[in-house]
Parts: C-alpha cells; sequence; structure tokens
C-alpha cells in the first residue's frame, strides 16, 4: 500500500454543491448544493475560498482521502463547464465526484442520495451529464418542494424558503453534508443506507 505522500491523483473525490454566485441568489431555493457545501466545510474544516476552473474550491483531507469542496461560479445552467475541468485535471472518475442540487420533485426538507441516474428537469445536472458524457455519478438531492399551481417554476426556484420552512430546511442541509462524508469515508452504499431511510 502506497504511504500518504505516494498516493496518485486518482484518490481525489470531488463534492460539488449547485447554485449561482452572488448576494442576489444567497439562500434561495436553488442554491440548496451551495448550502450544503458551506455545511460540509464546516464539518471538514475545508474552505472553499480559491478561484480556480470556474469554480470556489476547498481542499483538504477526510482520513486518508484527498476532497475538493466545489461551489461553481457558472451560474446554475453552465455548471458541467466547471466539474468537467475540475474532474480532467484531477483525473478524478465518476463514481467519486458527488454533485448536490435542490430537486422540486423531493417533498421540502428531503435528502435522497443517488449512485446514478438522469438529470431529470434540473438544467445544472443536465449540463454536468452533458459535460461528463456519462450520469453514472453519484448525487445528493434536496427536496425544495414543488411549486404551486400558479408560480412560474424559475420565480420559484430563484425565489427564499418561507420563514416557517428555514428550520427545517436547515436540517436538510445538515443530513445533506453529513451523508457527503459518509459518501467519502464508506462509500454510495453506506451513504444511501443510513441516509435514505431518514
Amino acid at each position: 500500500m502506497p504511504l500518504p505522500w505516494q498516493r496518485s491523483k486518482q484518490d481525489v473525490y470531488l463534492i460539488a454543491g449547485l447554485g449561482n454566485p452572488g448576494v442576489k441568489y444567497a439562500r434561495t431555493r436553488h442554491n440548496a448544493g451551495f448550502e450544503v457545501v458551506e455545511k460540509l466545510s464546516g464539518l471538514l474544516s475545508i474552505l472553499p475560498q480559491r478561484q480556480k476552473f470556474d469554480a470556489l474550491l476547498g481542499e483538504g483531507r477526510v482520513g486518508d482521502r484527498r476532497v475538493i469542496l466545489a461551489q461553481p461560479m457558472t451560474y446554475m445552467n453552465e455548471s458541467g463547464r466547471a466539474i468537467s475541468a475540475i474532474a480532467r485535471f484531477y483525473k478524478i472518475p465518476p463514481e467519486r465526484i458527488l454533485v448536490i442540487y435542490d430537486d422540486i420533485d423531493l417533498p421540502e426538507g428531503k435528502v435522497r442520495i443517488r449512485a446514478k441516474g438522469g438529470p431529470g428537469t434540473h438544467n445544472g445536472m443536465r449540463s454536468i451529464v452533458g459535460a461528463l458524457g456519462t450520469q453514472n455519478f453519484p448525487r445528493v438531492r434536496i427536496g425544495v418542494g414543488a411549486p404551486p399551481p400558479q408560480w412560474n417554476l424559475v420565480d420559484y426556484v430563484l425565489g427564499s424558503y418561507p420563514l416557517a420552512s428555514r428550520a427545517e430546511m436547515e436540517l436538510a442541509f445538515t443530513a445533506g453534508a453529513e451523508a457527503a462524508r459518509c459518501f467519502v469515508e464508506n462509500g454510495i452504499d453506506i451513504a444511501m443506507n443510513r441516509y435514505n431511510t431518514r
């Protein structure tokens, strides 16, 4: 077994939370991925603060595994540009790329982990699937609930949570961060078993 300083780039894990940069979009439904990465940053003591590959990056370790936290700065619809650039540079295979994003098909506050799957209606995920050329990468979905019938979808996902929902969403962000750490430590199957039952 190689010593820590002899490990290759294949040991790198990428955890990317999706969102839109800027104060205008902070704490909106579409920025759930950003908020989970911020929680994870605290758990792992890895601060995303370096701008590279059209993303805000932080690097650190979970045990003997190198971890990169990323918040793409490309705006949601071009998230794949940043994710694919990071993956190519660090030679990270799809199974070690965990993407965290908001999902209108899940009830508000629910968290679901999957090993792979299609992008659904999420434009950020469509961009990543297209850029990576595969949908076989794990993801953490943070439920933000479906918009009421009279609401425009774009207005809904770019809107903020009602005050009454904020505490529940904070719990979801924390659960998503813990699931991401579990994925790095134990693999996707254990992460799904632990966190999909909540």
